[in-house]
């Protein structure tokens, strides 16, 4: 099977995680391996080799007996991320604008950009333009163990995040506060303003819609 993929087990991460992030895969539910790898075109091997992989980031619980599952959404969960990125988005930030070099604030620019034009779906496109713009901002604090923990964080974090997408209450009064906010948040690392970005950061943190997924999921007893 030709893949625009380097190897089958990835070509397999991608798909999985497609699926389990457009809910094509239910939160909860078994994933079939054998129907699911079938599907793919791929064995059970790769697919499973990329089950670990999600595994990892959270998105797929594995039991001894090599079944599998979608992790649930949970509030706690969702609780304990937003707790992290409050301490490690403002951190990146602020690093970020002592730090930045040309390369740096050209791909915020870049990404800023590419964030506009999308910012008003709610779906894996639009998700994906989010993390670039937050990507490449902790991407400039050149710290290479913040960025990975950051990555992971995020990996767990973006089923929390579309979903929160998918049920705001005002979606053009949140793309427009989103848009200055990231736009703020550009300014203060390309002036070099460490104090402003974290700031800044932590507002825009703090004003995320994970917390008002926190609140539905409580509320249905998850």
């Amino acid at each position: 099977m030709a893949t625009p993929f380097p190897s089958k087990s990835q070509f397999a991460y991608a798909e999985v995680k497609r699926r389990i992030l457009a809910e094509e895969l239910i939160p909860g539910g078994p994933i079939g391996q054998e129907r699911l790898a079938s599907e793919l075109g791929i064995s059970t091997t790769p697919l499973r080799e990329a089950l670990k992989q999600l595994a990892g980031e959270g998105l797929v619980t594995l039991s001894s007996h090599r079944d599998a599952m979608v992790t649930e959404l949970t509030a706690p969960e969702a609780r304990d991320l937003l707790d992290l990125r409050r301490v490690l988005d403002p951190f990146a930030a602020e690093l970020a604008a002592e730090r930045r070099g040309e390369a740096d604030l050209a791909a915020i620019a870049s990404a800023l950009d590419a964030l506009h034009p999308v910012a008003a779906q709610a779906t894996a496109e639009s998700l994906h333009a989010h993390r670039a713009f937050h990507r490449a901002v902790y991407q400039a604090s050149h710290n290479p163990s913040l960025i990975a923990i950051l990555d992971g964080l995020w990996d767990r974090s973006d089923r929390y995040r579309l979903l929160g997408l998918r049920h705001r209450s005002s979606p053009r009064e949140h793309v427009e506060r989103v848009r200055a906010e990231h736009a703020a948040i550009a300014d203060a690392v390309s002036s070099g303003d460490p104090v402003a970005a974290r700031a800044l950061m932590l507002e825009h943190v703090d004003r995320s819609l994970i917390g008002n997924v926190i609140a539905e999921l409580a509320a249905d007893g998850r």
